[in-house]
């Protein structure tokens, strides 16, 4: 019998043979989409299978201890067999959740950030190919990028929690839509006379609003405006100015939207931006303990000096210790250790002083080390150095054990020295002066109940509970500081003295300037505990800021929150937009969106990614 009669498929060398063994190009196609059907049928079928997730896991996440435990079979001899197993399917399982929050991910992205991708891929190669060491056209070290878990999210099922998310991106749009018609490019917009509004803490640095609102524009998928806003900063957004700056607000608002909406989107626009405005405020650091000036000319001077009106030429302590988280981040995406080394040596310096009860008073001269006048405040002053505290170790991947040690430390002095309780039975952190107590609590110091909240898993566990009591308390009485107001908005300070509680009772503490710490606690509060009593706080604040703040050119805050109507101040901050409606679309989404075991949210609300150890010296967890 012939041979081509044994092997009907078998072609011929010559492609233009004729012989009738042979198949034609059109014949040879058919026959592929055929073979490919079949090969898909029969792997599209695992999907289908019971244990499909346990055999997609054993094929993608291949480890030797699998290999290990599949040779040997649970019948091996080895009597801690069984345990084994359990902890290889354990691995599997965690393995196949992180794959499939990835891929969530991957499928919600968009035609752009798939472009992008791509790009971060030539970057990767072009990296290989110069070694390790290679730097890109800005003398940057060329970085693979990798957007975290969480960055995207999806539409709640719940119909309520999904209109009022939606209600708040259309608050968002009011906002951002003003701010582009009348202030474009400006720091801020003043909605009453429509126009743009400067304040001197930026100097002539502009667009506070365009950076501040970077990352809220992508985490409510306004993608048309993010990329104008993108551009903005591309073409516009310039350091080269000889500008007297708050190192402070420079940092939380500038370099930290610049690093969140890097880490968001992948555009390296923004990591060059922030990495260039941090090196210009590094001269702020040129005084005898390396603690700050408060002010610094961004210029090629780089001088820096205090505010006039500090106690004796301080520093301010929310002020030089609200600039670890970024500072942390512009080190890993500069390759430069300098950014790292400054925040850390504040730390030596603190460490190394007397702390009066435990507590951290807030003026510090940065020419001695030594405190200024004894005045603590968890609030305005100080709030934010607390909060960094935690937020370091916990952006360290619980590695910086000495920032876990200081924050505990300090909320244990602050809950024995300031935390009391009126006698209607409210919460509140008073402030501390020389030893003597000042019973006001500032509308910044309810950020307290979230930070606490957010601490209390990492305590010792016997003080867990305790912690999640005293958030929830903080958060009831600043509810209730908004609740017993004419138009349902908290004032910037209340008092519990002479009769009253949780109320302002002195003229210059009655304005409300579209802060958000009490929404950022019901945040928090939401995340941890799935009350919904939080929700509804979140939406009174929600009415009430549409009913007395919403005006026709955007949002402004009010001078009088006991008054029975607003008498408005005109002016748009720059944080409403990066906190305020962030925080209140964040309570109204799913908690994996922009969840908190991958992100640490500035104190300016800008989310940045936890740093992940270094997990090559650590033994595989199933073997």
């Amino acid at each position: 019998m012939p041979v081509a009669t044994l092997l009907p498929f078998t072609a011929t060398p010559n492609r233009k043979s004729a012989s009738p063994t042979s198949f034609r190009l059109t014949e040879k196609f058919i026959l592929l989409l055929v073979f490919s059907a079949f090969i898909t049928l029969c792997f599209g079928a695992i999907f289908f299978l019971p244990d499909s997730s346990k055999l997609l896991s054993g094929v993608f996440f291949h480890s030797s201890a699998v290999e290990t435990n599949t040779r040997t079979g649970p019948d091996s001899s080895d009597p801690g067999s069984a345990l084994n197993e359990e902890r290889v399917l354990a691995k599997i399982r965690k393995d196949h959740e992180k794959a499939l929050l990835e891929a969530k991910d991957t499928l919600q992205k968009r035609p752009d950030e798939i472009k992008q991708d791509i790009i971060n891929e030539k970057e990767k190669v072009a990296k290989e190919s110069m070694g390790q060491g290679g730097k890109d056209d800005n003398n940057l070290p060329i970085v693979e990028y990798h957007r975290p878990p969480g960055a995207t999210g999806h539409e709640p099922l719940d119909p309520e929690t999904k209109d009022r998310r939606a209600k708040i991106k259309e608050m968002m749009k009011h906002a951002w839509g003003n701010y582009r018609r009348y202030a474009w490019g400006s720091n801020e917009l003043r909605p009453i006379s429509k126009q743009g509004h400067s304040s001197n803490l930026f100097g002539s640095i502009k667009g506070a609003t365009i950076v501040d609102a970077l990352d809220t524009l992508h985490i409510m998928e306004m993608f048309e405006e993010f990329d104008a806003a993108t551009d903005w900063v591309e073409k516009n957004l310039d350091f080269n100015v000889n500008a007297e700056v708050s190192v402070f607000e420079v940092n939380i608002r500038f370099v930290g939207g610049l690093l969140s909406a890097y880490y968001l989107s992948g555009k390296e626009v923004f990591r060059r931006k922030a990495v260039e405005l941090g090196e210009k405020l590094l001269p702020a650091f040129k005084t005898p303990t390396g603690i700050p000036w408060p002010c610094a000319s961004v210029s090629l001077f780089g001088i820096g000096r205090n505010w006039p009106w500090a106690s004796g030429g301080s520093s301010i302590l929310a002020e030089y210790g609200t600039l670890h988280l970024e500072f942390m981040h512009l080190s890993k995406l500069s390759g430069n250790p300098e950014f790292a080394q400054k925040v850390m040596n504040i730390r030596k310096v603190l460490n190394r002083l007397d702390k009066p009860q435990g507590l951290y008073p807030n003026y510090l001269n940065p020419n001695s080390g030594q405190w200024g006048q004894h005045h603590v405040s968890v609030g305005g002053l100080g709030d934010s150095f607390y909060e960094y505290l935690l937020k370091a170790w916990l952006m360290s991947d619980k590695t910086d054990e000495e920032g876990k040690r200081m924050y505990y430390d300090a909320l244990q002095a602050i809950e024995t020295n300031l935390i009391r309780k009126s006698s209607g039975g409210l919460t509140y952190i008073a402030e501390w002066k020389g030893g003597l107590l000042e019973h006001k609590m500032g509308h910044l110091t309810c950020f307290a109940g979230g930070m606490i909240a957010l601490g209390a898993d990492g305590a010792p566990s016997e003080k867990t509970g305790h912690q999640m009591e005293q958030a929830a308390e903080i958060a009831r009485t600043c509810h209730e500081s908004y609740a017993r107001t004419a138009l349902k908005l908290g004032p910037e300070a209340f008092r519990f003295d002479g009769g009253v509680e949780a109320i302002a009772t002195r003229q210059n503490e009655k304005y409300f300037i579209l802060r958000p710490e009490v929404i950022e606690t019901y945040l928090y509060m939401w995340r941890f505990t799935h009350d919904p009593k939080y929700r509804e706080w979140g939406w009174e604040a929600v009415q009430a800021l549409e009913q007395h703040c919403k005006v026709e050119g955007g949002y402004s805050g009010v001078r009088d929150v006991y008054a029975s109507t607003p008498n408005h101040d005109d002016v748009q901050q720059s944080f409403y937009l990066a906190e305020t409606l962030k925080y209140l679309y964040l309570l109204f989404s799913d908690d994996d969106h922009l969840p908190f075991d991958h992100w640490v949210f500035n104190t300016e609300a800008h989310p940045l990614p936890v740093i992940l150890k270094d997990k090559t010296d650590i033994p595989n967890e199933v073997e």
